[in-house]
């Protein structure tokens, strides 16, 4: 396990930030060359097809996140039409129906050594 890894001092909003920060960065990535998930434009964002605000188990799941324009992703609120048809176009539908399933009580609260985890791991694999 890795607790103890950052200062006990930071805390749990700031850890949040930093894993939410370094899991974003590796999303916009990862779909660099494939371009805005709902449109197909260069990427400036790590969306949501499910809001963090409102699904936060889903906040840091690679199913959930994709590499999205600043078009869609701020002006036209995620763009979810054409995100959801552009998840189909990459995935298959299979994929669209399991993230959905995911969606059902998809509240969390996240812990510290959770976040360590995710910020490790995101910098590993960066």
């Amino acid at each position: 396990m890795l607790t103890g890894f950052f200062i006990m001092k930071t805390t749990l909003p700031k850890l949040k930030k930093k894993a939410q920060d370094k899991f974003n960065a590796w999303i916009r990535n990862r779909d660099r060359e494939l371009g805005c998930i709902s449109c197909g434009n260069p990427i400036d964002h790590a969306g949501h097809y499910f809001s963090s605000g409102h699904y936060s188990a889903l906040t840091m799941d690679e199913m959930n996140v994709h590499a999205q324009c600043r078009r869609c992703n701020l002006f036209l609120h995620g763009n979810l039409i054409n995100y959801r048809m552009g998840l189909i176009q990459r995935y298959g539908e299979d994929y669209v129906n399991e993230l959905e399933g995911k969606s059902i009580n998809a509240v969390k609260k996240w812990s510290r050594q959770e976040l360590e985890e995710i910020i490790l791991r995101y910098k590993i694999k960066s």
